[in-house]
């Protein structure tokens, strides 16, 4: 279980750390954040955590301003020293609001909300049934386009990539045409073919075939050369470059 921690202050992050590892000693601590700012830029670069356990008071800011930048994907934890905000707190993706100093036995039973509300999540049995039958998951073939009065059809074959740029969703055809989507790139990556589109890092979803070259880069990293050219640099982040790898050979299906 991978755990992230925002917390400024390092003696209550140390506290944690050590009451986590006593209650849940396979858990993994993926990081510990100490601003809105940087937090953000975390969740920018990196998989989104199993669990995020949050204080609200950073030093740069409150931590709800982080669920305006981002969209948080897990279950949220929130420590404080103050309880006025534990209205906001479940208006997120909160499990439970833990006043400060954090005690090992509330951290424990709020840790055993969170493994009863996975252990809870309803499988997708559909999906289940047309793994067992061997039928091919039918993907979205065209994309709606809506810009101004214009509504345009274009066909998914003919997307070269998705990205996001200032907070907005775009795609790039081949022919170096770009429109607004009404998508995300969470929900993009669950419309296309995995075998012919891939994640390369938060802001980019590439298409094999606009893949013109490719270069070495630093932490491991690759970093791509498409067509048509884009001005933002696409590089493969660290935690996705051996999948990447996998899914150039065919040798892994990316779901």
């Amino acid at each position: 279980m991978k755990i992230l921690l925002i917390e400024d202050e390092e003696p209550a992050a140390e506290r944690l750390a050590n009451i986590i590892k006593e209650i849940q000693p396979d858990a993994e601590i993926a990081g510990t954040i100490v601003s809105v700012k940087s937090a953000v830029k975390w969740f920018r670069e990196n998989a989104m955590p199993e669990l995020l356990i949050m204080d609200i008071n950073l030093a740069d800011g409150s931590s709800f301003e982080i669920f305006k930048e981002i969209k948080i994907m897990c279950p949220v934890i929130f420590t404080t020293a103050y309880d006025q905000y534990a209205i906001d707190a479940f208006k997120v993706n909160s499990i439970d609001y833990i006043l400060k100093p954090v005690k090992k036995e509330e951290l424990k039973a709020a840790f055993e909300k969170f493994m009863k509300l996975r252990a809870a999540t309803v499988p997708d049995i559909n999906s289940m049934i047309s793994k067992l039958m061997g039928s091919k998951k039918e993907y979205q073939k065209r994309i709606i386009i809506r810009y101004g009065e214009n509504i345009k059809l274009v066909e998914v074959k003919d997307v070269a990539y998705f990205y996001t740029e200032d907070k907005i969703n775009f795609l790039c055809t081949f022919s170096n045409m770009r429109y607004p989507i009404d998508f995300n790139l969470d929900e993009v990556e669950h419309l296309v073919d995995p075998q012919e589109f891939f994640r390369i890092n938060r802001q980019f979803i590439v298409n094999i075939v606009s893949i013109e070259k490719m270069l070495a880069w630093s932490k491991s990293r690759v970093k791509l050369m498409l067509k048509p050219s884009c001005d933002i640099e696409t590089i493969v982040s660290t935690e996705r470059s051996p999948l990447f790898k996998e899914w150039l050979t065919g040798t892994k299906s990316v779901e």
